[in-house]
């Protein structure tokens, strides 16, 4: 496995959702996956987890919940200490980007699936 072991917060079984397309491309490509998300589901082997699991050694949370829906997470994200938050498009939330530069968490608006496309993640 690679490593930068990701969370995804958001995750469906829907296969049409980009949450669902970003949690199989990271298991293709050899990457630790970790799926949390409102609907139990299985996506490309990996269990959908409803919650906010225990987990060690997050290197980026890559975020598939609208503004509204993230302030819940906001301590849990930052309890697992990532090296990055990825906020994919639909996603934006500048109160959240200060939280995280607050606690030298790195910022990026960006695509999961593109950067996985183009070898930028």
């Amino acid at each position: 496995m690679k490593n930068k072991k990701t969370l995804v917060i958001g995750a469906s079984p829907n296969e049409s959702r980009y949450s669902y397309m970003a949690v199989t491309r990271l298991v293709e490509l050899g990457y630790d996956a970790v799926a949390v998300g409102i609907r139990e589901g299985i996506i490309a082997g990996i269990e959908i987890i409803k919650g906010m699991p225990k987990t060690e050694d997050i290197h980026t949370v890559t975020l598939y919940v609208g503004e509204q829906n993230q302030p819940q997470y906001y301590d849990y994200i930052l309890s697992l200490n990532p090296k990055r938050v990825i906020f994919n498009p639909g996603t934006e939330n500048h109160e959240f980007y200060k939280i995280l530069k607050e606690n030298n968490v790195e910022v990026l608006v960006a695509c999961t699936l593109v950067l996985l496309g183009t070898g930028q993640y």
